[in-house]
């Protein structure tokens, strides 16, 4: 975790790290940000826009696409990511299966992951670029804010309580059912936990991701370590991404599921929709289920830094 004290061996090689392979590489994952958001300036010229959002098609979705992919593995590269373990866990005997029946059930309107870590999104991005929910003020960000609207992002005030708000949920709805019925936009991709873990575990999914009744791509991201987790649970991110660079070598596998298509049971039940399709990554990704959730993560936090927390923080989130 990153808080016990270190042997001499384990110091003097962390301080080398520190002294030489973090500033490499910060430098090094500037370059990469600094990078893509000039290639998303130049594209979102003369643009037309939606909402404040660049409306982008042509030549320039295709070199936002095609960069944001490349320059994302480049992220995971400096990260130490330098290979990626990917499995395809294709449909059992798929020269048998109709080839027009995937198009006939809908085209997949998420893909939705455990969640380990911050490092999630760089891999997805890499692999199929994908749009994501975001806080509102994300946006607004120097260099971040125009590659989040480049990316499609859904940007949400999740403290905003009028009526008019459709909410996290409604807004992910509508995003899915657009997906499903244009192939030029983006899948969302979702982490129906909430928070992240430390990769062992399955926390109770969300409904939000399931409310459209629509097919989702499941895919089970594992991070096997020897010294330091890259699983983001147990420390204020500086502190876990600065020992994260001071790590020489990370490693990833990715096991990609097939698309789930529900149930017309499953349709009319979110709630069992949702379940099923974490009792399905679990057992794919030998996962353990768990009925903690994000107000038990808090708990944990509070007891590893010595304070306490408001009753409010105690209640399930919606």
């Amino acid at each position: 975790m990153g808080r016990g004290p270190l042997a001499p061996a384990k110091a003097v090689r962390l301080a080398l790290a520190a002294a030489v392979l973090v500033p490499l590489r910060f430098v090094a994952g500037m370059l990469v940000l600094l990078l893509y958001y000039l290639v998303c300036r130049v594209c979102t010229l003369c643009a037309d826009e939606d909402d404040g959002r660049p409306r982008l098609a042509g030549w320039r979705r295709k070199a936002v696409l095609r960069c944001g992919c490349t320059l994302s593995r480049a992220m995971l590269f400096v990260f130490g990511f330098y290979w990626i373990r990917e499995t395809d866990r294709r449909i059992p005997n798929a020269e048998d299966v109709d080839q027009d029946q995937p198009e006939e059930l809908g085209r997949p309107g998420a893909i939705v992951s455990n969640h380990v870590s911050y490092v999630d999104i760089l891999y997805h991005m890499s692999a199929s670029f994908p749009s994501f929910v975001a806080k509102e003020s994300v946006s607004r960000l120097p260099l971040v804010g125009l590659i989040s609207k480049c990316l499609g992002c859904i940007f949400v005030q999740r403290e905003s309580k009028s009526s008019g708000s459709k909410g996290v949920s409604g807004a992910v709805t509508e995003r899915v059912l657009e997906v499903c019925k244009d192939k030029n936009t983006p899948l969302m991709l979702l982490f129906p936990e909430g928070t992240t873990t430390n990769g062992d575990y399955l926390l109770p999914f969300k409904t939000g991701a399931f409310l459209a009744s629509a097919p989702v791509q499941p895919v089970i991201l594992r991070y096997p370590y020897r010294r330091f987790s890259p699983a983001w649970d147990s420390m204020d991110g500086a502190r876990h991404v600065f020992l994260l660079l001071c790590q020489f070598v990370n490693y990833m596998e990715v096991v990609r599921l097939p698309v789930y298509y529900p149930s017309e049971q499953e349709k009319k039940d979110p709630k069992l929709y949702a379940n099923n399709v974490r009792k399905l990554i679990a057992m794919e990704g030998n996962l353990i289920l768990s009925n903690l959730g994000l107000a038990d993560k808090r708990v944990y936090h509070a007891s590893l830094s010595g304070s306490s927390l408001p009753g409010v923080q105690h209640q399930k989130d919606d």
